[in-house]
């Protein structure tokens, strides 16, 4: 399962309150002049439309934005007249979270109930693994037991992801080891992220 939010066709160019109003005023000659650049660059992203939001403001294009596509974005803004150069900030991309599970490991994988497995620990495990591998974590892992009484756990990833899911479904269904358990990862929904008392389990 994924967050709804933005595509990735829209770039966000966070820039000051004050800047924004003077930007918006233009914004169908700003339009135009953003798409020259673009086919002077011979890209294939055109701009459809501009809106302003409170983070600033935000380009909707044809296409995913290139890297080179952002730069060229970014500078027209910087360079518009009656902007502040050192109030606009770096355009990025929307991001969105991916939610994952990895069964088959044990809660004790040392068979010690005084060495559990703990989020810190998956962590370090993601990071030395080439399966991870340009994936990056929305936050830490949380390390849960399948049943009160079972030695088993499930530990639950959420990874930032593209809108297709393409890193979420490059990873579901492989299979790597966490210490001697040869563990699997499978999609998931998404999950509360809520910590469990160890002595009552809920």
């Amino acid at each position: 399962m994924m967050t709804k939010g933005l595509s990735r066709k829209h770039v966000i160019i966070p820039i000051s309150s004050k800047n924004n109003m003077k930007f918006m005023k233009n914004s169908s000659i700003h339009v135009a002049n953003i798409n020259r650049s673009l086919r002077n660059a011979n890209s294939e992203v055109l701009m459809d439309f501009i809106w302003s939001d409170p983070l600033g403001i935000t380009v909707v294009t044809t296409k995913v934005s290139l890297q080179l596509d952002l730069q060229i974005i970014e500078q027209y803004v910087k360079n518009a007249d009656n902007i502040n150069t050192l109030q606009v900030e770096v355009s990025w991309l929307p991001q969105f979270k991916s939610y994952l599970k990895i069964i088959g490991i044990s809660y004790f994988p040392h068979g010690n109930s005084q060495d559990w497995l703990t989020s810190s620990n998956v962590e370090e495990i993601i990071k030395q693994n080439q399966i991870f591998n340009n994936i990056t974590l929305a936050s830490k892992p949380c390390v849960i037991k399948v049943l009160p009484k079972s030695y088993m756990s499930i530990i639950w990833i959420n990874i930032w992801d593209v809108q297709s899911r393409s890193r979420a479904k490059s990873l579901i269904n492989w299979c790597f080891n966490i210490r001697r358990y040869i563990t699997t990862i499978r999609g998931a929904n998404m999950n509360p992220g809520v910590s469990q008392c160890k002595n009552c389990w809920k």
